[in-house]
């Protein structure tokens, strides 16, 4: 597997080191890199870049923004994006645009390959037709079984998932309450995108652009307080490290 990437960012001594560290991973092909987004963006509309890696805060058109701009001209096909930058507070954010990983400046090889191997096991999976016996997933939404049926789920509507010992409830925006899927959490949390939710206890998984407030131990999610374990605190600290 060969992954096309690019670097977005205006500083020459990042863009120097993100070089060097790129040339040490086999299945990254470096196209070449831009010092602002807009020019970074008409090279995308004409060439097959998979991976950015982007700093925010730049002249003219931010990181953020052209992240937000690909979002809504590509939607699932975007490019994927690893956020590099000195900043912690536009972390949350940057989950929120579909961001891959989110390393701070100065960045160590050890965090860069993590969000590399991630990248790669994306672009993975993504070829590989996602089918299950009880749920597989197709663009931007996933089929569930409930009783009888296989019901059509918009990724972009669920909030979290608890889980049962024969079934998972998965909670739904507006006025949809939640449907009972006949599924188990495991073979759920297999089937939705890594990037998009995060699983915080034996029972939860939640959606990570509908998370309103954080603690060391727990996420609010609307009025819902949901308890983050043990077992999988070390993935929710990398998450939501800026704030401890």
């Amino acid at each position: 597997m060969s992954i096309n990437c690019i670097i977005v960012d205006d500083d020459e001594l990042a863009i120097s080191h993100l070089q060097v560290f790129i040339s040490q991973v086999p299945f990254l092909n470096l196209i070449t890199f831009y010092q602002s987004p807009s020019e970074a963006l008409a090279a995308i509309e004409t060439q097959d870049i998979q991976l950015i890696f982007m700093d925010i805060n730049m002249p003219g058109i931010t990181g953020m923004e052209l992240a937000k701009m690909l979002q809504a001209m590509h939607g699932v096909n975007a490019p994927r994006i690893v956020f590099i930058s000195g900043h912690e507070k536009f972390a949350l954010e940057g989950y929120k645009v579909n961001a891959l990983d989110y390393l701070l400046k100065p960045v160590g090889y050890e965090d860069f390959l993590t969000a590399c191997y991630k990248a790669k096991t994306y672009f993975a999976e993504k070829e590989k037709p996602a089918i299950h016996s009880d749920s597989y997933v197709i663009n931007d939404f996933i089929f569930l079984k409930v009783e009888y049926e296989m019901v059509r789920i918009y990724l972009k509507d669920i909030l979290y998932l608890e889980g049962f010992k024969d079934y998972v409830k998965v909670y739904l925006t507006g006025n949809n309450g939640f449907l009972k899927a006949l599924t188990t959490m495991k073979g759920l949390e297999e089937k939705l995108p890594v990037n998009g939710f995060i699983r915080v206890h034996r029972s939860f998984i939640v959606s990570v652009d509908k998370i309103d407030a954080i603690t060391k131990n727990t996420i609010k999610i609307g009025k819902t307080i949901i308890p983050v374990t043990e077992q999988f605190k070390d993935d929710f600290r990398k998450f939501a490290h800026q704030w401890f």
